[in-house]
């Protein structure tokens, strides 16, 4: 039988080694991650020390893979294009569970009071919506249109007020909202005839207004969410009237969609522009050329500045465009295959992925110089815990 001071020692031997076993004792506003797609990993990322901090492996396919925050900050829903879901600890750079819910996964949702989260699937086609706490599966909506026999492609999905999640269907061009409040028991409400292959959608910064682009046409169908009962409407119809169409290398993402003051800037598919609209009266009122196809349109938070990238073949630049004066005023070369874009919370700098030269290149926004260029193997998205408090991200 040990004496009491061994007992204790050995007791307090544990102690120090469970201390030591911990994670730091730090805040997660400053943290997120960066997906490395080539090697299934991400990186933990510092933004006031602009570092990497460490790396989680074993995510899958993270081909086209995107990114939620729990309320918390601390932890991170990943989707990947294998229908993997992830959730990542970034104090403790670990796997707390991983599930495949789907065959094909684009992204997710975080409702609005964080007890959910919502996994939007091409195959098998609808959205799953997930315990964010367990990861056990609370419904399975499919997304069946026409006689029921077919099943859509969802895209744009996002949170919005009320427990509520707005997306699109591609296949069935329409839109639907469901309200999870009683998530075992969803409620939607399905808008039809909103338009040709919706493929991408946001919801403004307010929570109001839920916005589909349309690749079948030219246009996008708004939803009112305070007016539901007013239906789906056109706007910026046939803004690329008469005009020679181009054929279009990627698909351009409305999620990082920029507001500045009162108004939008928005991709226009196909089209070396960004659309100029007012966001009172969604009319179009200007459109800025810029140098190719653009993908990302995102403004800085305090919607002085416009950035944007590009398309194959001109993917390894990007611009930036004046609030105030409505036109480009920068034009930076980051590398080769730029895919993503993510701003400090507060805007001073920007971090930038690109993909071909396996490397993160973070930017003062203010004079444009380089701060920092970060190592990682085939880096796209971007994603700051400091989109946890934000609706739509």
């Amino acid at each position: 039988m040990k004496s009491p001071i061994a007992l204790f020692a050995a007791l307090f031997a544990a102690f120090l080694l469970s201390a030591c076993a911990a994670p730091a004792l730090r805040g997660t506003g400053d943290l997120g991650i960066v997906i490395e797609r080539a090697s299934g990993s991400l990186a933990v990322v510092d933004t006031s020390a602009r570092a990497i901090l460490g790396r989680v492996e074993g995510l899958g396919d993270l081909s086209h893979a995107s990114a939620v925050y729990g309320r918390d900050g601390r932890h991170v829903y990943v989707f990947g294009r294998d229908g993997g879901l992830t959730k990542v600890d970034l104090l403790e750079q670990k796997i707390v569970k991983r599930i495949i819910q789907a065959g094909n996964s684009i992204g997710g949702a975080v409702s609005q009071d964080g007890r959910l989260v919502v996994a939007q699937n091409y195959e098998p086609g609808g959205i799953k919506v997930f315990d964010a706490g367990t990861l056990e599966l609370l419904a399975d909506i499919p997304a069946a249109f026409g006689d029921g026999g077919r099943f859509s492609k969802v895209v744009g999905l996002a949170d919005v007020p009320g427990n509520r999640f707005a997306y699109a269907l591609f296949d069935a061009g329409e839109i639907w909202v469901v309200d999870l409040d009683e998530p075992r028991a969803p409620k939607v409400t399905k808008f039809r005839d909103i338009g040709s292959q919706p493929y991408d959608g946001l919801v403004t910064p307010d929570g109001r207004y839920y916005i589909a682009g349309l690749f079948g046409e030219d246009g996008l169908a708004l939803v009112d969410l305070w007016r539901p009962e007013q239906g789906a409407r056109k706007i910026l119809s046939g803004y690329g009237k008469g005009q020679e169409k181009l054929p279009v290398f990627k698909m351009p993402h409305l999620r990082g969609w920029a507001v500045a003051g009162r108004r939008a800037y928005l991709p226009a598919i196909g089209k070396h522009e960004v659309l100029v609209v007012d966001t009172e009266t969604w009319q179009e009122v200007g459109r800025i050329p810029v140098k190719g196809q653009p993908v990302f349109v995102m403004a800085r938070p305090d919607g002085r500045q416009i950035w944007v990238n590009f398309a194959f073949p001109d993917y390894g630049q990007v611009q930036v465009i004046d609030a105030l004066e409505q036109k480009v005023t920068q034009t930076l070369a980051p590398g080769k295959a730029v895919l993503h874009m993510e701003f400090t919370p507060r805007g001073e700098n920007v971090w930038i992925s690109a993909r071909d030269d396996n490397r993160v290149v973070v930017y003062d926004t203010a004079s444009f110089a380089t701060l920092a260029e970060l190592p990682a193997p085939s880096p796209s998205g971007i994603f700051f815990t400091s989109r946890a408090g934000r609706i739509g991200f």
